[in-house]
Order: C-alpha cells, then sequence, then structure tokens
C-alpha cells in the first residue's frame, strides 16, 4: 500500500533546498564561514573541481534569513513535507546519519520516561534499573545511547540464519517474553527497540510488535535505516510509523536518494507522541552539530519529493531486482536468502529492492564474490559474508542486472577452472562452514554508563572471564554485540570472539587488539593494572 500523502501539501517542491538556490543565484559577497565564501575563486579552485562550483555555492551556515531562520522558513517546510511522506507527526533532518537518531531516540524516551521524571530516584541495580527492551543486534550507537542516559538494556536474540551468517528480526512471542523477564526482575521498561528491514532485507512484523510494547505501557522504537524507501510504492512494504511504530530512525541516505551521512527521525500521532516530542526535540539539540551542512539537509528535502512524485521510476526498480531473482533461480549453484524467510516466524515479507544472494552451494565464499567482482568485473555490492552477498537496488536506479549475474557466474566458472577440471563446485567439500552458533549473553552487573565511566584495566583474555566488561565487543559477521559493558564476560564469548578474530575474515569491533589477547574490565578493589579513570 502506497504511503498516503495530505493532498493540501505540495510534495512537488524542495522548499528548503530551493531556498538555497534562490540565496545561490543572489551571488552574495560573503564575509562569513564557510571559509570557500561560496566561491570557486582564490584558493578554493581545487575544493571547486573536487566537489563542484554548485556544491560551493549551495553550502552555507545555519541561521541566515530566508532559508531556516523565522517562523515558517523554508527548512520547517520541508520538515512539515518529510514528516507528511513519511506518515509521521514531525520529522527531524539529521546530519549525523541513523547513528545521531539512535542516540537521539534512546535519549529521547529515557527523558520521556519514569527515568526522566524530576521526582524520580537515581536507578540503582539493586532495585532495578530502567531499560529498554531491545533487539541484540542492534548498531553500536544505540549502545551510546545507553550510555548517556544510563538506561539498561533488556536484550532479545533475533532469529539468526546460521547458514548464511545472516541476522533476522523478532517475533512478537520473544519480544513479550523479554517484557516478561525486566519484570521479574523488577526492572523498569522505558521502551521496546527493533531493527526492520535488517541488512539482509528481512522485513518484520512492526504491527505486532507495536502492539506488544503498547500493551507494556511504552512505546516502539524501530532501526528502520534500511527502509527509507518504504511506503512509497505499492509493491513496497509500509512505513514503520503507519504501522504502530511510535519512533522510527531511517537513513534517508542508504535507500532514499540523499547524500551520504543524511538521515532523519520520524515521530509517529500516538499515544506517546505528546510526551515525546518535546523529548526529542532536546535530544535532537544535544546530539545534532550546531554547523549541520546545508547539502546534507538539501538533499532531504530532494529526497523527499523524489520518493512522492518518482513512483513509476521505483516501479522499474522493483522489476530489475526481480529479473535479477529470475537470472539466479535458473542456476542452481546461486540460491536466494529470502526464498527461505518464511522458515522464520519472525520475518513477515522481503524488500523487493534487497537481492541476498545464497552461495552454500557454489563453494565460493560471498567475501571471494565480492572481491572478485569489484576487482576484476568493476562491480561493487553492498556486504557479504561467508556464504552470501547483497545487491542493493537504490529505488529509481537503473542497474545493469545482466552484467551483474553475467559476473557472478564467470567468478564462479573461473573458480572451478582454478580447482581443477572437473571439480563440482555444488558438492559438500566445496560448501563454506556455517556461522557458529552465537554465545549467549552474560549476566548483567551494571549498567553500560556505570561500566563505560567506571575505573578500568586491560587484562590478558583468561583472566577477563568472570570479570565485567567495559568495552562493547561485536564479532563482523554477523555484527551482534557479543559482550555488553556491564555484562559479566564468559569463557564461550571470548573464546567465540578469538575464534572470529583469527579466520580470513574475521573481525571484532570495539576490541583492545585485533586477536582479542587481552580485554579491558571494570576495575575491582585491589586490582594491578592499568587504570583508566574517566570523569
Amino acid at each position: 500500500m502506497k504511503q498516503a500523502q495530505d493532498p493540501r501539501r505540495d510534495h512537488d517542491r524542495a522548499p528548503y533546498a530551493e531556498a538555497l538556490q534562490r540565496h545561490a543565484d543572489q551571488d552574495p559577497l560573503m564575509f562569513m564561514v564557510p571559509g570557500h565564501a561560496a566561491t570557486a575563486a582564490g584558493m578554493s579552485g581545487d575544493l571547486a573541481e573536487f566537489a563542484g562550483e554548485l556544491a560551493l555555492r549551495h553550502d552555507i551556515p545555519q541561521l541566515v534569513d530566508g532559508i531556516d531562520s523565522g517562523e515558517n522558513s523554508p527548512l520547517a517546510q520541508a520538515l512539515d513535507l518529510a514528516a507528511d511522506a513519511w506518515g509521521a507527526r514531525r520529522a527531524w533532518f539529521l546530519a549525523n546519519g541513523s547513528s545521531q537518531g539512535n542516540r537521539m531516540a534512546v535519549i529521547g524516551v529515557g527523558a520521556a520516561g519514569a527515568g526522566g521524571s524530576a521526582d524520580a530516584p537515581a536507578p540503582s541495580i539493586e532495585r532495578g534499573p530502567d531499560v529498554v527492551v531491545a533487539q541484540r543486534s542492534a548498531h553500536s550507537s544505540f549502545l551510546d545511547g545507553l550510555v548517556v542516559t544510563g538506561l539498561a538494556p533488556e536484550w532479545v536474540f533475533p532469529e539468526f540464519d546460521a547458514t548464511h551468517g545472516i541476522n533476522h528480526g523478532l517475533t512478537p512471542a520473544l519480544l513479550e517474553e523479554a517484557f516478561g523477564r525486566a519484570a521479574e526482575r523488577g526492572d523498569r521498561p522505558q521502551a521496546a527497540y527493533v531493527i526492520s528491514p535488517s541488512y539482509f532485507g528481512a522485513v518484520s512484523d512492526i504491527a505486532g510488535l507495536a502492539a506488544v510494547a503498547h500493551a507494556n505501557g511504552v512505546p516502539l522504537i524501530v532501526d528502520a535505516a534500511w527502509g527509507a524507501h518504504f511506503g512509497f510504492h505499492p509493491e513496497l512494504p509500509d512505513f514503520p510509523t503507519t504501522l504502530g511504530a511510535d519512533i522510527a530512525v531511517t537513513s534517508t541516505h542508504k535507500m532514499g536518494g540523499s547524500l551520504g551521512q543524511s538521515a532523519m527521525l520520524l515521530l509517529a500521532d500516538g499515544q506517546f507522541a505528546d510526551a515525546l516530542e518535546p523529548a526529542l526535540e532536546r535530544a535532537f539539540t544535544l546530539t545534532q552539530t550546531t554547523s549541520a551542512s546545508s547539502l546534507l539537509l538539501g538533499s532531504l528535502d530532494i529526497a523527499r519529493r523524489s520518493l512522492v512524485r518518482e513512483t513509476r521510476r521505483i516501479g522499474e526498480s522493483v522489476a530489475l531486482a526481480e529479473r535479477l531473482r529470475s537470472l539466479l533461480r535458473a542456476d542452481e549453484r546461486f540460491t536466494l536468502v529470502s526464498d527461505e524467510f518464511g522458515e522464520y516466524p519472525s520475518v513477515l515479507r522481503a524488500d523487493p529492492l534487497r537481492v541476498s544472494i545464497g552461495l552454500s552451494r557454489s563453494g565460493v565464499s560471498g567475501y571471494e564474490m565480492r572481491a572478485a567482482l569489484a576487482r576484476d568485473h568493476g562491480i561493487l555490492l553492498e556486504i557479504a559474508t561467508s556464504a552470501a552477498v547483497v545487491a542493493f537496488f537504490g529505488p529509481g536506479k537503473e542497474l545493469d542486472v545482466d552484467r551483474l549475474f553475467r559476473a557472478m557466474v564467470a567468478v564462479l566458472d573461473r573458480a572451478v577452472a582454478e580447482a581443477g577440471e572437473g571439480r563440482d563446485a555444488a558438492t559438500p567439500d566445496g560448501v563454506p562452514p556455517a556461522v557458529p552458533a552465537l554465545p549467549a549473553p552474560g549476566t548483567r552487573v551494571m549498567t553500560p554508563r556505570a561500566a563505560y565511566f567506571a575505573g578500568t584495566e586491560v587484562v590478558d583474555w583468561s583472566a577477563a572471564v568472570g570479570r565485567v566488561s567495559a568495552d562493547a565487543l561485536a564479532a563482523y559477521p554477523p555484527g551482534v554485540p557479543n559482550i555488553v559493558p556491564g555484562e559479566r564476560i564468559t569463557r564461550e564469548a571470548l573464546e567465540f570472539l578469538r575464534a572470529v578474530a583469527a579466520s580470513p575474515i574475521g573481525y571484532v569491533r570495539g576490541a583492545v587488539d585485533s586477536n582479542v589477547d587481552a580485554v579491558r574490565v571494570v576495575l575491582e578493589p585491589g586490582s594491578p593494572g592499568v587504570t583508566l579513570r574517566t570523569q
């Protein structure tokens, strides 16, 4: 179902971007920042050659009359149009990506909830802290929000496809169970946080998840970083704010067509909106740069206009993605990850503009495929795991799917030829190993904030077992935080992380060293080691 826009609003306009153009047309003499003075003259010649002279002319500071200053400014009009386009009550343009949006959302719910009221006691682990019931595959910026606010996580593991190394989502039942665990401990939920769509195109039951959150008296935050295009074509899923989500964070630059680093936070007009709106505005002031790029903000305005107006082109992209799926299904060496989504109750449907390609039958890993396509064919794919690669179709982009398919076939054929005549790439000995099972999280004994700001020491990994982590450690792939600040470290988790780090393609984000030979832990009384105390 297409996103419904208010017919009284003129979505053929991009008021903020148009105001920037009018400013550039005036060719003002600028004795102000930025230092290039909106001209290619003098020392700015190289910059103009790099970015384009028009980009310099549109690059202006904030608080300029007729652009973003004054009542009903062009920027205010652009924000109003964005809220309408995504079915929201309020929109914020973000210059620091969805990372800012995640931090802003957590800070907002923390300030709007009981933990932010003036007469509420400070949280303590003895009585149970204020918590966010959250999908464990949360982005690291979500953890940043916990550190800032003092909220603690009540984690819920998403369904996991071990063959392809892919996280999916949560079912309403899994979310309800997590609320039950929090209640048993006396913790006080302030919000629920889920991710949809996933990196690989799995779309969760947002309406069902929102119903669970609301039944437990809290708002639902959806990290919709990969779903900015949702709702703008009948064959695309609806955007979360139209399905019951209270807050949606989306990376408009990823799948919405704006410039890199630009994003939005959308607030739905639901039962929590009156409390959340002022809290989110305060959080926006806390997290947004005071020198937000007018180019980024203008690109958000233009992206909104294009998504609303270019429905036909979005449909053409959907058709191109489906053509690629048809080509892949005709070659038994490939599988489509989305064809197996029905096996996972957490997946309601698939994003049609995401083509996740399984390689478990091919004898070539996802990493090898992605590298070979870039090196030998000049084709870049979004991501790879040990057994899959992902192709994204930017809405409205005319991409040559036949060229991609021919190149992938060439990579497989070359692998067979190099391995020796007669090798069958689909035999079991050519199948990449399944991703090992994820370790269970350790017991939470401190909030992430308390652990982050505690005195710390760096110890040998074997000595870290049983200690409280001061860092967040996540294995890539699949990117789930395996150890979180404030959790007691288990041997199982460390051995898993060390095994990932030792693999040819493994990486552990947040580790003190690349091999996870040492770990930063919370300092205990009488502990030797290097103390790093942060105020």
